[in-house]
């Protein structure tokens, strides 16, 4: 799994060459995502290609390729329906579900829920979150919020008169969060969920 910034670093190299045709240099990748160090993204780049998402066609920084996924390994049969409530007819389907489309995408990332806040949102200890980096989000989504710059939490938001910010846990035995606005930065929105049961 990608860090958050691998992740920007692939993602901006991926919009570079498809805006310009060619891979960007270290000082363009760096200027492009605010890392000062150009070592930093040499790193993260060296990371990129040993992972085999990027590849180099020959010496040189602008020799750079994306290591394109095979599109039928990103998608599952749709089988059909399954009732969850009473029973209904079993139908059989003959789509796909693109996963990969509904869950990657530019700016996202995937953190791991640890505890219990989110239960009542069907959002469990352990679970996986797809969260779209963003610094603004509308009232009742979930967001990842960071507090006092230091403790980052899942929330569901709501903006409060006089600059407040309510965090509102999916869980009916914790209390809201209330803070002055300027005390809580938006750090993303939730977009998807993921949990393994094997």
């Amino acid at each position: 799994m990608l860090t958050i910034q691998q992740k920007r670093v692939l993602d901006f190299i991926r919009a570079f060459i498809h805006r310009h045709g060619h891979s960007p240099s270290l000082r363009e990748i760096g200027e492009g995502i605010d890392i000062q160090s150009r070592g930093a993204v040499h790193r993260h780049v060296q990371t990129l290609i040993g992972r085999g998402v990027l590849k180099r066609t020959r010496s040189g920084w602008r020799t750079l390729e994306l290591v394109e996924t095979d599109e039928a390994s990103s998608s599952l049969p749709l089988l059909g329906k399954i009732a969850a409530g009473r029973p209904i007819e079993a139908i059989p389907g003959h789509d796909e579900v693109n996963i990969a489309e509904m869950l990657l995408g530019e700016e996202r990332y995937v953190l791991q829920i640890e505890g219990d806040s989110m239960i009542d949102a069907g959002i469990l200890d352990g679970d996986l979150v797809v969260i779209q980096h963003t610094d603004t989000a509308n009232d009742g989504e979930i967001v990842v919020a960071l507090i006092d710059n230091q403790e980052a939490t899942l929330k569901r938001l709501f903006h409060l008169s006089g600059r407040r910010i309510k965090l509102v846990a999916e869980n009916h035995k914790l209390s809201p969060l209330i803070y002055p606005a300027d005390r809580v930065r938006i750090q993303g929105v939730l977009t998807g969920q993921l949990r393994s049961y094997r």
